[in-house]
Parts: C-alpha cells; structure tokens; sequence
C-alpha cells in the first residue's frame, strides 16, 4: 500500500482512473442490482406490490445517500491526510468514519420507522399501498445500520487507493441479494413465502455478509485502528462531517427530491407509479459508470489537492467529464434499441410496460448532463468546498428539476413531465461545469 499515494500523485491521469474505476465497476454493477433484482421479482407479485416498493426508493436512498455522502467525507479527509504522508491520522479516521456511519443511519431508521405512515402518506400512498410499503421498510429499517458498515468500509479503502476490495465484497453482496430474493419472496425450498418481507430480507442478509467480510480485511491491513466511541474520537468526526453532513446532504437530495417527483407521478395513477419505480432503478444501473467515477475521482483529487497538484486536479475532471458524456450518448442508443424487450420484462401490465418505454424515449438523454453534475458533486467534495456541492444539488433539484417536471406536466402530461427533468439536466450542467472550473482556475 506504501506506493498506492505515489502512483496517484504521479502516474498517467487517464490511466490511472481507468483502471480504479474498472477494478470498482464489476462490483458496483452487483451492488446496484439490489433494487432492480429486487423490483424484478416484486414485478412477479402484481402492479400494486410493484408500486408499493416503488414508493420505498426515495426513503431507503436517503439512508443509502448518508452513507454515500459519509463515504464522500471519509474519502476526502482521509485521502488529505495520505497526500500530507499523515498514515497514522487516517487509520484514526477510519475508525471513526465506521462509528459515524452506523450510529447516524440507526438514528435517521429510528425516524423513518416512526413516522412511517404519514412519511409516505404524504408521498400519496394509498391505504392498500401502506400495508404492503410496511412489509417491506420494517425489515429494511431493522436492519439498515449494517447498510453503512460496508460502504463506509469501502470508502476507506479506496482513499488508499484500493478498489479491488470493495469491488469483490460488492459482488459479494450482490450474489447473496440475487440468490435469495427468489428463494424469500416466492418461498423456494425450506423458506417460507415472504413476498414483499423477503425482498427486504434478501437485502439486509447481503448487506451482512459484506459487513463481516470486509471489517476482517480492514482491520486485518491495519487500515484503521479500532476503539470504541469516546471523546478523542470526537475530533475525527467533526472532520468528517465538515465534509461529510455536506456530501450527505446534497446526496439525500436526490432521494428528497425522488419523493417529490414520486408524489407529482402519483396523480397519473397506480401504473405511472409502477413505471416511474421501475425507470428509477433503470437510471441506477444505466448511470453506473458515472457512480463509479465519482467514488474513484475523490481520492484521486484528494490525494493531489494534498500534495498541492492542482493541474492534475483540473486534468483529471476535464477528462472524465468528456468521457461521460460520450460513454451515456452511446448507451442511451442501447437503451432506445432495447426498450420494447425492458418493458415486456418488468411490464407484467400491458399499461405499465407502455409507460416504461416513454421513460426509456425521453429520460436517457439527460443522463450524460447528469453525470456532469454528478461528477461535479463529487470533485467539489473532494476539494473540501462541500458546501458548494450542496448548493448545486439544491439547484439541481428545487430550482430546476421539480418545478420543471411539474410545468413540463401541466402542459403535456406524463411526456412533458419527463422531458422536464432533461431540460434541468441541462440547466444544472451547465452551471456546474462553468463553476468548477472558474474555481479551480
């Protein structure tokens, strides 16, 4: 691990991303299986269990986004301290970035898990939706603090410059979530038909799996140093959140924002629902490439932002930026040539599959610009301005995206809801890529 820092600091820009980001990519491709495996098979149950975890994405991903954004933090800050050579400090950091993470998702499931009914309620669950939305986001609540374990794990890995590791342990969950959705939500073998409870269940057994593992290996490459919570762990974590509340917040964003788009999708009925729950989990896997590099570009910049390389900070986000927007121009022609087989596959209603396919049409062509901001996020974080990377989540989302998609609906309809949020894309891409620039000129 000793000639990891030099190889950031020094080595081929292009090349060293490349290979960071494809050594995470395999993993990161499992690991965002979960919600699709899992809307999958809830397909099978019916358009109204279909709707019903529909619903649950924008709650479950605002926990998934604290740990993101405590990832962003973890990385960024231990990172720093590797460029400045300071390797016992990030061992520190370590541990209690896991600490950090598992105690504030306990906290946010304890609040979830109380104020469940009028949280989606507001949301425009019906009576009939609540039922099935409790069996799924009790189990998930109970065991969501093993969500963060991982991740945060994870993170810490890659600020010393290993992505193979967290890659392996994120195929890892993902097989384990594959394997026993099917066998919990229909009752295969000596399990019992759990349906809705089962999805929830496959998922939180994966997120163990990945858990055990990877805390052995972290501990066992004296990566970070364990203790227990105490008042020189207070420190570190007052570090961490500068960077990480900010990350976390402008992450969960996205989620707050899922909730109010879910909402507005809901006047159009039960079906639109199905369908929007389904593009939703269609964008995770389609963006994956982008999620990978934003989790591989902050050690990158961080590390260099240390040693005091600017340019190759510059270097390094002019180049990813080209590469996505090429990389998602291309796949959105796949997703257009596959749409009809995508819908008939997730579209057990004839309706539903229709309304798959408009996201397919319109939606894609914006997850180019999506990845700039998202990119943009991410580089803003790692050069330790987290609270511009919150400020252009707000505008993203609150000054564009929404009021856009609620204009776009008024006029058109479902069509010129989902155009709006293309045309906000565009918007906020614009912004951010202009911002970054001017401020690391």
């Amino acid at each position: 691990m000793a000639r990891t820092p030099h190889n950031l600091l020094e080595g081929d820009i292009q090349v060293t991303l490349k290979q960071m980001t494809i050594s995470l990519l395999w993993g990161m491709a499992t690991m965002m299986t979960f919600n699709l495996v899992d809307t999958l098979f809830v397909s099978r149950l019916g358009t109204h269990p279909l709707a019903a975890i529909s619903f649950t994405f924008p709650v479950s991903f605002t926990l998934i986004s604290l740990t993101i954004g405590l990832g962003i933090g973890t990385s960024a800050v231990i990172g720093h301290a590797l460029g400045c050579r300071q390797e016992g400090q990030a061992k520190e950091q370590g541990n209690a970035a896991l600490w950090l993470g598992v105690l504030l998702v306990a906290l946010l499931a304890l609040l979830g898990w109380l104020f469940h009914d009028p949280l989606f309620e507001a949301m425009g669950a019906s009576k009939e939706q609540l039922l099935l939305i409790q069996q799924y986001m009790g189990v998930w609540f109970l065991g969501s603090p093993l969500l963060a374990v991982p991740m945060i794990a994870n993170a810490v890995m890659r600020a010393n410059g290993d992505t193979h590791t967290p890659s392996r342990f994120m195929m890892l969950g993902g097989l384990i979530n594959a394997v026993m959705d099917p066998m919990l939500i229909f009752g295969w073998g000596p399990f019992p038909r759990m349906e809705l409870q089962g999805a929830a269940l496959a998922t939180v057994l994966a997120w163990l799996g990945g858990a055990v593992g990877v805390l052995f290996l972290l501990y066992k490459r004296q990566l970070a140093r364990f203790s227990l919570p105490g008042k020189a762990m207070l420190a570190h974590w007052q570090s961490l959140l500068r960077i990480g509340l900010p990350a976390a917040g402008a992450n969960m964003m996205t989620p707050l924002a899922m909730a109010l788009l879910t909402a507005m999708v809901a006047s159009y009925g039960p079906t639109a629902v199905a369908a929007f729950g389904v593009g939703t989990r269609l964008e995770s896997m389609a963006t994956l490439v982008v999620l990978a590099l934003s989790m591989t570009l902050p050690p990158f910049v961080s590390q260099n932002l240390g040693a005091g390389n600017l340019d190759r900070v510059q270097q390094a986000y002019r180049a990813v930026v080209r590469f996505v927007m090429g990389w998602q121009g291309a796949l959105y022609l796949l997703l257009l040539a596959l749409a009809f087989p995508i819908s008939w596959v997730f579209g057990k209603d004839p309706k539903v599959a229709e309304l798959i396919r408009l996201f397919i049409f319109i939606v894609p062509l914006g997850y180019g610009l999506q990845g700039v901001v998202i990119l943009t996020n991410s580089s803003f974080n790692a050069v330790h301005k987290p609270a511009k990377a919150l400020l252009l989540s707000s505008l993203r989302f609150f000054v564009a995206a929404v009021p856009l998609a609620f204009v776009g609906g008024k006029i058109a309809g479902l069509p010129g809801f989902f155009a709006g949020l293309v045309v906000a894309n565009l918007m906020t891409a614009s912004i951010a890529y202009r911002w970054f620039t001017r401020e690391t000129a």
